[in-house]
C-alpha cells in the first residue's frame, strides 16, 4: 500500500501540478499559479558537508498499546493473571468465565511456580455433566485475535491438577459459536506444574477471535502463563511482521526505546525495570505503566529493544529512569544503587560471555554483544529537585565504565549553555502547523561549540493535526529541512509517537495507526519516507528568492542508491498559492541524466485530508518520471505540498527502465 507512480509525459517546462492530478484525477489548469519563486542550488562538492549518519531515526515508546497489542506479537492480554497486582484475589480482566456460577469458580491465589509472578488461576469445575462445549475460561486478547485462515498459532501454558484431567484449547470467534482451531490436552494429575507446547492451524479467519480453555468433567486445574504467538513473527523475533515491515520502509539509523514517560512512571514503583524484563518470558513479573495506564507483561523487554535495533539496523539509544518519575524522586545521596543497576544494564548488552549480566544475554541467545552506545540520562526531567546531582553521578559512572558512550542530557542547550557534561541534549517540541513552520531556523543560531543537539520527540499537535493531516505533515517536512541544514549541530531527530493501536487513542496524531489486522501510514510516516536518504547524505546550500518565502522551506542534498548517485531538491509550499518555481543548480560534477530522474508529491485537496482504514492511500507520494530534468528548469508547485525532485547524476549507472 502506499507509493504511487505515475507515467510522465516529458515537457520542457515541468507542470508538477501533474503529479498532483496522477492520484486525484484533477487537471493542472484547476489551479492558477499566482506566485514565482527561484531555488538556487550550489552543489559544488567543496562547499558540501556531510550530514550525520545517524540523523533521522525512531522513538518508540509503551504508548496506545504500541508494543503490547502492538508491534509484540503475542496474542493473550494478561497472560499471567498478574494485571491486577500481587495481592488476591484480583481482578483478572480481560480474561472471562465460560458457563456460570453453578458449573465454575475461578480465582486467583499465590500457588505459580515463578518466583516473580507468583499469582495463578485455580479453575475448579463444579459439573459432572457440563454443557456442551464444556466451562472454562476465554481471552479475547487485545480488542479481538486476529486469527487467520491455514496460519499456525503457537499455545504454550503451566498447568497444574491434583488429578489427571482433559482439557480443551479453542480458537474460536468473539461469541464462541464458531470453532477455528481445537485441541484436546490431557494433564496427568500430579503436584508438580507441567509446561504444555500446542500448535493450532486455523480453519478459518476471524477478525476478533479469542482463545478458550475448557474443561467436562468435575476437578480443579491451576494455569499460569498462558502465551499464544503466531508462528510467523519478524525473523522468529515475536515482533509483527508487517509493523515492522513498514519501520524498515523508513531506513531507521537508530533506535531510541522504551520512552518516554513510560521510562518515568506516574511514580517510581510502576517505572520500567529493565532487569525485570529479560531472562525467560514465563518469569517476568510485568508492570502497570502508570502514565498511560495500562498493563504490560514485559515480553517486549529490554533484550527485545535491543534485538529490535539490531533487526531495524538501527543503532539503539536506551533511555532510562534516573530515579525521577511524574511525582517522587530519588535523593542524589541514596541514588548509587540506580546508578549500579544502569552500569548493569550495559553490561547485559556490551559485556563479554564471561561477564555476569553478558552470560545472561547469552543465555537468551545472542552471544554477541548489542553496540549501545547512545543512553539518554532520564527523560523530560531537567528542572526537578535532584536531576543535576542524579545525572552527574550517572554520567561519571559511565563515562568511567564507558568513555565510548554517548551521554544525553534532558536539558535543552539550543539557545542557552548547559552547566553539565553531556555529549547530546534533548530537545523535544509539540506545537500547532503554524508554529512548527516557523521553527525550521531554529538551530540557525546555536551555538557550534559544545553538545550536539538530539530531537528526540517533534510532531505537530492539536487541532490542525487531527489523526495525521496533510497540514500537519508539511510542518514537519518544513521543520526537518532546517534540522538537515543544521546538521553540523542537530546529530539525531526522530518523531513521536511512533504507534497508536485504534482502540487506545491516548495520543494523537501518531505515524503508523493499526488494529489487530490492518495498519496505514498517516501524512507525517509518508513525509518521514522523503528523508530517508538524508542520513550520510551531502548537505549544499541553497538560496530561495521569492516575495512568497516564508511560505517556502526547502534543502537539497545528494544521496547515492548502490552505483547510482542524486542530487535531491525538497521543497515545501505551506501556502495556499500555487508557485511558479525555478531551479537552478550549479556546481555539479558531470551533468544530469534524464533517464533516472524523478518528481515525488505529498499533497491532498484538502490540508485536513487524513489516511484511514477505509482510505489508507488517500495522502501518499505520487511520484512521475522527469525524463527532460536539467540543470535549470521551470516547475509548478501545488499549493500545500511537499516536493521532492530526485536529478540523476550523469556518472550513475541506470538500467534503460525504472
Amino acid at each position: 500500500m502506499g507509493w504511487k507512480e505515475a507515467p510522465c509525459r516529458a515537457h520542457a517546462i515541468f507542470c508538477f501540478l501533474l503529479l498532483f492530478c496522477a492520484g486525484h484525477k484533477c487537471l493542472a489548469s484547476e489551479f492558477e499559479v499566482t506566485q514565482e519563486a527561484s531555488l538556487s542550488v550550489d552543489a559544488s562538492p567543496n562547499l558540501a558537508r556531510k550530514i550525520p549518519d545517524t540523523l533521522f531515526g525512531m522513538f518508540f515508546e509503551e504508548i496506545n498499546h504500541a508494543g503490547a497489542g502492538g508491534i509484540w506479537a503475542e496474542l493473550v492480554s494478561n497472560r499471567g493473571f498478574e494485571a491486577g497486582g500481587p495481592h488476591t484475589p484480583l481482578n483478572i480482566d480481560p480474561w472471562s468465565i465460560i458457563g456460570d456460577d453453578s458449573s465454575v469458580f475461578v480465582a486467583t491465589d499465590h500457588m505459580s511456580c515463578f518466583i516473580r509472578n507468583t499469582v495463578a488461576l485455580r479453575m475448579e469445575v463444579l459439573c459432572d455433566n457440563c454443557p456442551v462445549g464444556g466451562v472454562g475460561i476465554y481471552n479475547p486478547g487485545f480488542w479481538g485475535m486476529n486469527i487467520e485462515d491455514g496460519k499456525t498459532y503457537n499455545l504454550v501454558m503451566h498447568v497444574k491438577s491434583p488429578e489427571t484431567t482433559e482439557l480443551t484449547v479453542s480458537l474460536t470467534s468473539s461469541d464462541g459459536l464458531q470453532i477455528l482451531a481445537s485441541a484436546a490436552i490431557r494433564v496427568s494429575g500430579t503436584s508438580n506444574w507441567i509446561k504444555l507446547d500446542q500448535s493450532l492451524v486455523a480453519k478459518g479467519t476471524d477478525r476478533t477471535s479469542r482463545l478458550q480453555i475448557t474443561a467436562n468433567k468435575k476437578g480443579v486445574v491451576w494455569l499460569d502463563q498462558v502465551s499464544l504467538m503466531p508462528s510467523d513473527t519478524y525473523k522468529g523475533h515475536g515482533f509483527r511482521t508487517e509493523l515492522i515491515s513498514m519501520l524498515m520502509d523508513l531506513k531507521p539509523r537508530f533506535l531510541r526505546f522504551p520512552g518516554g514517560c513510560f521510562v518515568e512512571g506516574s511514580w517510581l514503583r510502576n517505572a520500567f525495570r529493565w532487569r525485570d524484563s529479560i531472562g525467560p518470558w514465563e518469569e517476568r513479573p510485568g508492570h502497570y505503566g502508570d502514565v498511560w495506564n495500562y498493563w504490560t507483561d514485559d515480553g517486549l523487554g529490554y533484550y527485545e529493544f535491543l534485538q529490535l535495533s539490531e533487526d531495524l539496523g538501527a543503532a539503539p539509544v536506551w533511555v532510562f529512569n534516573n530515579g525521577i518519575s511524574h511525582h517522587d524522586e530519588v535523593d542524589t545521596a541514596a541514588i548509587a544503587p540506580f546508578v549500579k543497576d544502569i552500569l548493569d544494564s550495559l553490561e547485559f548488552a556490551r559485556g563479554s560471555v564471561e561477564s555476569t549480566w553478558g552470560s545472561v544475554r547469552a543465555a537468551m541467545g545472542h552471544p554477541e554483544p548489542f553496540p549501545v552506545k547512545h543512553v539518554a540520562i532520564g527523560n523530560e526531567d531537567c528542572g526537578k529537585k535532584n536531576y543535576l546531582g542524579n545525572y552527574l553521578k550517572f554520567y561519571n559512572a559511565i563515562r568511567e565504565a564507558y568513555p565510548d558512550i554517548q551521554m544525553i542530557s534532558n536539558c535543552d542547550g539550543s539557545s542557552t549553555p548547559l552547566d553539565h557534561p553531556a555529549d547530546l541534549y534533548d530537545f523535544h517540541v509539540y506545537t500547532d502547523s503554524k508554529a512548527l513552520f516557523s521553527m525550521r531556523n531554529t538551530f540557525d543560531k546555536t551555538s557550534r561549540s559544545g553538545p550536539k543537539a538530539f530531537v528526540s520527540e517533534y510532531a505537530v499537535t492539536g487541532k490542525d493535526a487531527g489523526r495525521g493531516s496533510l497540514l500537519a505533515s508539511l510542518a514537519e517536512a518544513a521543520f526537518l529541512t532546517g534540522l538537515e541544514k543544521n546538521s553540523d549541530i542537530v546529530q539525531m531527530a526522530s518523531y513521536a509517537p511512533l504507534f497508536v493501536n485504534d482502540n487506545d487513542q491516548t495520543w494523537n496524531p501518531d505515524a503508523i495507526v493499526f488494529n489487530s489486522w490492518q495498519q496505514y501510514g498517516t501524512p507525517s510516516y509518508w513525509m518521514q519516507k522523503l528523508f530517508r536518504e538524508s542520513s550520510g547524505a551531502m548537505i549544499h546550500p541553497i538560496t530561495v528568492s521569492s516575495n512568497y518565502s516564508g511560505s517556502l522551506a526547502a534543502s537539497a542534498i545528494t544521496w547515492h542508491d548502490n552505483d547510482n548517485s542524486f542530487l535531491r531538491v525538497k521543497i515545501v509550499n505551506f501556502g495556499p498559492d500555487a508557485v511558479s518555481l525555478t531551479i537552478l543548480t550549479t556546481g555539479i560534477e558531470g551533468s544530469v541524466n534524464t533517464l533516472g530522474c524523478t518528481a515525488t508529491v505529498l499533497t491532498s485537496g484538502s490540508v485536513m485530508d487524513e489516511n484511514s482504514f477505509t482510505n489508507p492511500n488517500k495522502v501518499v507520494p505520487v511520484m512521475v518520471q522527469l525524463r527532460n530534468a536539467a540543470e535549470e528548469m521551470q516547475v509548478t508547485l501545488s499549493p500545500h505540498s511537499f516536493t521532492a525532485f530526485d536529478l540523476a547524476l550523469a556518472q550513475s549507472k541506470l538500467v534503460a527502465e525504472m
